[in-house]
């Protein structure tokens, strides 16, 4: 049977956006950007739009919807094809679609480095999955549970601003202490003394003295835990291992991981200088004499 319905030659904004699956503002954008031209109008002023114009709007939701920049869309149609094509957009879209592909692979392999991440993260924790392998190797000896938060945000600001390296010979610090209970106490109490060096205390004030005394004190018994454990062999082990895994960067004496962070080994002292001076300590005068002293041992009584 004949059908008495006869389409529309011409369509408004609202219409031509609805079949096309887009919005009458976005319609308007690409008017206004010089992607589609602006059609006839009618008796009341309004856009009306006809099969060419819907044509062209079907062609740029589906260019744009494989991901190609509306001002990339509106360049290849300024093309002209050359004769004899057959019905692309010639050398303009393809240099495009080959941009777009590039950066589509970019885009792939940042994926999936950020879901190695989530997935290390979601294994080891949230805070260890964040440190790199080198430094989480170490740590597998240890039971789940035996580092605090200050531990890892400590090894993380130090893979920072060392690399790698830097970080897995300091987690021997921690496997020390976690392993040792009389030594994370002694830890602890030297820790609360130097925060009490407030800015209320003056570099001059004996305690200032007497708690850089203690702090060397723990760190020689701390040093000679981990000499005696073996955690010290195993610092020249990682040095090896590093070494094994960075060829290139053992051989020019300063190189630095995948991440572009130094390895810590023959790392350049102006950039560790620079690193350490952007990372805020809110340290007291007193506080920071007590470390100089702690340093210093013929200077502490």
């Amino acid at each position: 049977m004949y059908s008495s319905f006869v389409p529309p030659r011409q369509v408004r904004i609202g219409d031509a956006a609805a079949f096309v699956g887009t919005t009458p503002r976005a319609i308007r954008h690409y008017h206004e950007i010089g992607l589609l031209p602006e059609p006839v109008r009618g008796g009341d002023g309004r856009r009306r739009y006809g099969y060419e114009d819907m044509i062209r709007l079907l062609w740029i939701r589906r260019t744009a919807a494989a991901g190609i920049a509306l001002d990339d869309i509106r360049d290849a149609f300024a093309d002209p094809a050359p004769a004899g094509d057959d019905g692309d957009d010639g050398d303009g879209i393809a240099s495009i679609l080959e941009r777009l592909e590039e950066a589509l692979v970019a885009r792939e392999a940042e994926l999936r480095r950020q879901r190695t991440a989530v997935q290390r993260m979601r294994t080891e924790g949230s805070r260890m999955g964040l440190l790199s392998d080198f430094v989480t190797g170490r740590l597998k000896s240890l039971p789940g549970g035996s580092l605090r938060q200050a531990d890892l945000d400590t090894l993380l600001v130090t893979e920072r601003i060392f690399g790698p390296l830097g970080a897995a010979v300091q987690a021997g610090r921690f496997i020390a202490l976690a392993t040792h209970p009389e030594l994370r106490e002694e830890s602890d109490r030297v820790d609360a003394a130097e925060e009490a060096l407030d800015d209320t205390i003056a570099v001059d004030d004996p305690r200032v003295a007497r708690v850089a005394a203690e702090r060397h004190a723990f760190e020689e018994a701390l040093h000679a835990v981990i000499e005696d454990s073996g955690l010290a062999a195993g610092d020249d082990a990682l040095f090896d291992s590093w070494d094994a895994l960075h060829p290139d960067a053992a051989d020019e004496g300063a190189g630095a991981d995948e991440t572009g962070q130094g390895s810590g080994r023959g790392h350049e002292l102006t950039s560790v200088l620079e690193a350490i001076g952007k990372m805020p300590y809110d340290f007291s005068p007193a506080r920071l004499r007590c470390m100089e002293l702690a340093e210093e041992p013929r200077a502490v009584p």
